[in-house]
């Protein structure tokens, strides 16, 4: 009996030991190998391929692209005809626009500039009257193009000064103007916009201008109006100027503008020639006695406001390539 106990032991040991070894192998492990630790830590590397097992690529089109020979298979119209080697080997010359493009360009169009003028330097007779400005820009900065004024009519001397050189004899020989035009050239250094009314965007400039032109101006009889008369006459004026402009769309804005109209006028003599003259008359009555000697140098600056309209009202922009 006891020997039979022991014989089934041993046959247990014996079958036990195959199963320990089975159970301690990882699966898919070639027998005959020892376990290999995992570190958990590590990236995990793909298994190795066997050198005799192909590796697969990608098909290409015979068009040298991938995919582009199924386009056209699919839909003729849609076949790419640009050779792609040739459009990669090119030259590149990429430019980069990193501003806004300019709200309103002024580039080859015409500018039509009616205006109010009003006289800001002259205290003893206002220059007032309507004016207009035609401009052509050459380029988006730079424009050609002519003023004019017309005062005729519209010149008012100031009652302090009429009424003193009436009682008194004394006052401040003055003219008053008939018209004015000038040849100008405009240039804009400044570009920018604001916001306003907390929704609206406003869209300015600044602008400079010089020119030459004409002024027909001619004395008030101040002094002596009872023999004295003056007839208008033209003299050479420039024109220097700036203003502002703000834009309320691409063709519209409002415009203030102050210009200096420079000139030599001739003033009234302001002494009255007693005796008699040659011809049997009162010099007073003379003509060559009633204007002073050499001219004056006259500044007429006046404040201009109007509104600027450009023509054609719209445009398309060209961007090189």
């Amino acid at each position: 009996m006891n020997q039979a106990r022991v014989g089934l032991l041993v046959a247990a040991a014996l079958l036990a030991v195959p199963l320990a070894a089975s159970a301690q192998q990882p699966k898919g492990q070639p027998k005959g190998q020892q376990p290999q630790e995992i570190n958990l830590d590590e990236p995990e590397t793909p298994a190795e391929q066997p050198a005799d097992q192909p590796v697969e690529t990608p098909e290409v089109a015979d068009g040298g692209e991938e995919g582009l020979n199924d386009i056209c298979k699919i839909d003729p119209t849609a076949c790419p005809t640009i050779d792609m080697n040739k459009a990669a080997a090119r030259d590149l010359n990429p430019q980069m626009y990193a501003v806004q493009q300019i709200y309103a360009l002024r580039y080859q169009r015409f500018e039509v500039n009616p205006y109010w003028g009003l006289t800001m330097n002259d205290q003893f007779v206002a220059h007032n009257g309507p004016g207009l400005a035609v401009n052509w820009y050459i380029t988006n900065v730079l424009a050609v193009g002519v003023n004019g004024n017309l005062y005729a009519g519209l010149n008012s001397q100031s009652d302090f000064n009429f009424q003193t050189s009436r009682a008194g004899r004394v006052g401040q020989p003055v003219t008053e103007y008939q018209w004015n035009a000038n040849a100008n050239f405009t240039y804009v250094p400044a570009y920018g916009k604001f916001a306003g009314f907390s929704d609206f965007i406003f869209h300015y400039d600044f602008y400079v201008l010089g020119g030459v032109g004409a002024i027909s101006t001619r004395p008030i009889a101040v002094v002596d109006p009872d023999n004295r008369t003056f007839n208008f006459e033209p003299k050479i004026a420039f024109h220097v100027g700036g203003g502002l402009r703000i834009f309320f769309n691409r063709w519209f804005a409002a415009m203030l503008e102050v210009s200096d109209y420079i000139f030599f006028d001739k003033l009234e003599n302001p002494e009255i020639v007693d005796g008699i003259g040659s011809d049997g008359r009162p010099n007073a009555q003379n003509p060559d006695t009633w204007l002073a000697d050499g001219t004056s140098f006259t500044n007429n600056v006046q404040a201009q406001v109007g509104f600027s309209i450009f023509l054609p009202f719209t445009w398309e922009y060209r961007l090189p390539k």
